[in-house]
């Protein structure tokens, strides 16, 4: 029996800040005649939006300049940004930030004047925040308020995509679960805007939500996947043993913050000439050169040289969730440990997040545009996330103008639904911690060949769950994470050579092919291009 079918002109998958960016895009665009359709996996708030503490990085201040911004995007990518690319955001961005400010996002202001404040491997002040360090929460509540205004934008929230629906090499729609049922949805035009990847790994600043759902159907689906090796670990999360990984800004370095080994010394001058404001990846092998060095469990960040008031200030959600497991970052230092934070890889885009299935299109965490190249910089994603985002949704209104009358009736048939065979009941939660626990140790900040053979070997006794039938969300994901899972560990062990976020022991050098780009293929196989 078919599940029953839904129908829009465009559907929107993920409620972040590229999937509303690009649903306001297309309902400017559309006009009342247009209807979009915009799931979120959770509840509207749930992304990794949410949780973006830093801020936003744009060249608008008196001492910044486009220029310069671009050139520290392309320093920090170590070589592999898309220049094009990379270009678009930083040109649209500043115009993209006056506008959430017209929607009503307010940024924290010194004076009359947008205060803007300095991270990592950034060469001038241009990181913007809200009410000091929920610059994320603020912009989700501007496009969410914006996009409630337009009547053509209709929430799915707590719904599942399983798959894309293809016909005749045609995205046209997805099949989702909603309230453990199941429905088809059948639109001109999908953009795919997921998020990220992080719960591959055992520690991450993610939401639990961010299972590369995105990357494992686009990649079903046909869709060409790429660098998909660049996972970026955010240097400094709390250390504390009952609570989960909590984000520690990267803001608080850019005002003063220091990192000291367990012996409360200071280390980051013996890394890089920029010391604790060296790019994220330098820092965060450097962190674990000295847990190493010293049989430690975790260094120390250091902000209680710095006032008090400013401090509680500047960070406030930060200094009430340490006061939680009685630390007081304006007395005593933090333990601080790397987690798995953002992926520089995804789904192969255009400038325009066209993805190479028609019909398809891709912004976000879950695309690769090449902006971020081999290592982010800090306080890019947000902005990529709205530029791009708009940039999908206009591309995809002009895409569903030019489709026939012939290729929309095609579309009633969903013959590219994945079938999956039923499996007898699986123990998916230790399945899943298991692979968290691997891809952890094993392909975590520092990698070499066996570590990533390792990894693969246990991946491929868990590869039959890749098509195993389920309704249950939890299995879903488990089987998403899998995909994306051998994906990763597969471009890993492709990249003979250290560069960026992708750093291999047994190969510390960029080797000869460091210049190109790894391509996943659902037919082809992971491959250089």
């Amino acid at each position: 029996m078919n599940p029953p079918v839904k129908k829009a002109d465009f559907l929107v998958i993920g409620g972040g800040v590229a999937g509303l960016r690009a649903a306001i895009e297309l309902a400017s665009s559309a006009g009342s005649k247009g209807s979009i359709i915009v799931l979120t996996k959770d509840k509207p708030t749930e992304s990794s939006t949410e949780y973006a503490q830093g801020g936003i990085a744009v060249a608008l201040s008196d001492e910044d300049e486009i220029g310069i911004h671009y050139e520290d995007t392309i320093k920090a990518g170590d070589g592999l940004c898309n220049e094009k690319a990379v270009k678009a955001m930083v040109e649209e961005g500043p115009q993209r930030i006056l506008e959430l400010i017209s929607w009503g996002a307010e940024f924290d202001k010194d004076g009359s004047k947008l205060d803007f404040t300095r991270e990592a491997a950034h060469s001038r002040n241009r990181v913007l925040h809200s009410h000091g360090d929920s610059t994320g929460r603020e912009i989700e509540r501007t496009l969410i308020n914006k996009a409630r205004t337009s009547p053509s934008i209709t929430r799915y929230d707590f719904s599942f995509t399983l798959d894309l629906i293809m016909d005749v090499g045609r995205c046209a729609g997805a099949r989702i679960l909603r309230k453990r049922e199941l429905v088809d949805i059948y639109a001109k035009a999908v953009v795919l805007a997921t998020g990220g990847a992080g719960e591959l790994f055992a520690g991450t600043t993610n939401p639990s939500i961010a299972t590369a759902d995105g990357m494992a159907i686009a990649y079903r689906a046909g869709a060409l996947l790429t660098d998909m090796e660049f996972m970026q670990f955010h240097p400094t999360t709390l250390f504390y043993p009952t609570a989960p990984p909590f984000l520690l800004s990267e803001a608080m370095r850019g005002e003063g913050a220091l990192l000291k080994n367990i012996d409360r010394e200071r280390f980051m001058h013996n890394y890089h000439e920029m010391a604790d404001l060296a790019p994220r990846d330098i820092v965060s092998r450097a962190i674990v050169s000295e847990m190493v060095k010293k049989g430690s469990r975790h260094v120390y960040l250091d902000i209680s040289h710095l006032d008090g008031s400013f401090i509680r200030k500047r960070f406030p959600q930060i200094y009430k969730t340490c006061l939680n497991y009685n630390i007081d970052i304006t007395k005593e230092m933090i333990p601080v440990i790397p987690a798995a934070h953002y992926i520089m890889g995804g789904v192969r885009t255009g400038l325009d997040g066209r993805t190479s299935i028609k019909g398809l299109f891709a912004a976000g965490e879950v695309a690769c545009t090449g902006v971020q190249g081999a290592n982010r910089l800090a306080s890019n994603s947000l902005l990529e996330g709205i530029v791009f985002g708009a940039r999908a949704g206009s591309a995809a209104f002009n895409y569903a103008g030019d489709i026939s009358e012939a290729e929309e009736r095609g579309a009633c048939v969903s013959e590219g639904v994945q079938r999956q065979a039923p499996v007898s009941s699986i123990d998916a939660e230790k399945i899943r911690y298991s692979l968290r626990k691997v891809m952890s140790e094993k392909v975590g900040i520092i990698r070499c060949g066996e570590s990533l053979k390792t990894a693969k070997e246990k991946l491929d006794e868990w590869s039959y769950l890749q098509d195993a039938y389920s309704i249950d969300r939890r299995n879903l994901e488990l089987r998403n994470m899998i995909t994306s899972a051998r994906l990763i560990v597969g471009s890993a062990f492709l990249r003979e050579g250290s560069i960026g976020a992708h750093y291999r022991s047994d190969f510390k050098e960029r080797g000869s092919e460091w210049k190109r780009h790894t391509v996943c293929s659902r037919d082809g196989g992971i491959y250089w291009i």
